[in-house]
């Protein structure tokens, strides 16, 4: 920078000394902004368990101070702080935490609870992936926002290599329950609960997955997430397969009434009704398993 000088004085002159000062400043804003310089948060609040096994899963556990009632995986997570339902957190528990920043998800968090965060100069972070595809990325600018960049890459790449490279269910002749012909999609019925009877639907990770693996959701063409189904939709569906999701009762006993109701689709005739964990129901780390678990059930 050429120095401007008073004839009078043979110093500096006061434009110099101002342009010099804004300078300084315009320069400390831009260093505070920048994420590489940005205060890492150390004490965080998830508002929804899958962001919560996510912090887990890439090594955030011990910045965790506060949950939802809900974020029950991994198990050390039921020992964090509760601050309330995911669509219904308490504010005066999320303060009385002191986080250093709250995440959020588009998926269940009411927008106004982060604008009364931000009115009260909380931080708060939104994790807006929603589907399988979007998880991977989703992971990575999360773990971005937070500081664990490495851990984040990691788990988003195996995320990534199980969208990319499923295992292929055996639709060979012979195969078991006589699910035959590989060129043929099968039509999966996925029942999240049997009575009353809720399915999963499109725009959901359980549609994902079942895509992902060459199968046909029966209620794709659903207009909503989690459909009500009737006995008759799903005779007249009339899928080759069907999975049972994890449930809070003794989900075998719970479904035995519906599946005498539905004993002719092709899914209960060639013994084709899988149980499945509740890996799927949550987007986050243990998609993996869940794929792999639907999978497994077909070989």
């Amino acid at each position: 920078m050429e120095l401007t000088y008073s004839a009078a004085t043979k110093k500096p002159g006061k434009i110099w000394l101002l342009n010099f000062a804004v300078s300084i400043l315009l320069l400390n804003y831009i260093l505070s902004a920048s994420p590489a310089s940005a205060e890492i948060p150390g004490r965080i609040i998830s508002l929804a368990p899958n962001i919560t096994e996510i912090l887990f899963a890439i090594g955030l556990d011990n910045r965790i101070v506060g949950v939802t009632n809900f974020c029950d995986y991994p198990e050390e997570a039921k020992r964090k702080p509760k601050v309330g339902g995911m669509s219904t957190p308490s504010l005066e528990a999320v303060v009385s935490l002191k986080p250093c920043i709250v995440v959020m998800t588009t998926d269940g968090n009411p927008k106004e609870f982060e604008q009364r965060l931000r009115s009260l100069k909380i931080k708060t972070y939104i994790f807006r992936a929603r589907t399988l595809t979007e998880l991977p990325q989703g992971v990575r600018d999360m773990g971005l926002e937070l500081g664990a960049k490495e851990k984040a890459d990691t788990l988003a790449r195996k995320i990534e290599t199980a969208i990319n490279n499923p295992p292929t269910p055996p639709f060979t002749k012979g195969g078991r329950g006589g699910i035959t012909e590989a060129s043929q999609k099968k039509r999966v019925l996925f029942i999240i609960w049997p009575e009353p009877l809720i399915v999963a639907g499109p725009g959901t990770v359980i549609d994902d997955a079942i895509s992902i693996l060459g199968l046909e959701n029966a209620a794709y063409r659903s207009k909503v997430s989690y459909p009500k189904y009737s006995i008759e939709e799903i005779i007249r569906q009339s899928p080759d397969i069907i999975f049972i999701g994890k449930g809070h009762e003794n989900i075998k006993e719970v479904s035995k009434r519906l599946l005498k109701k539905i004993a002719t689709v092709p899914a209960v005739k060639k013994g084709n009704v899988f149980y499945l964990s509740d890996t799927l129901y949550r987007l986050g780390p243990r998609v993996i398993n869940g794929i792999e678990e639907m999978a497994g059930c077909l070989k």
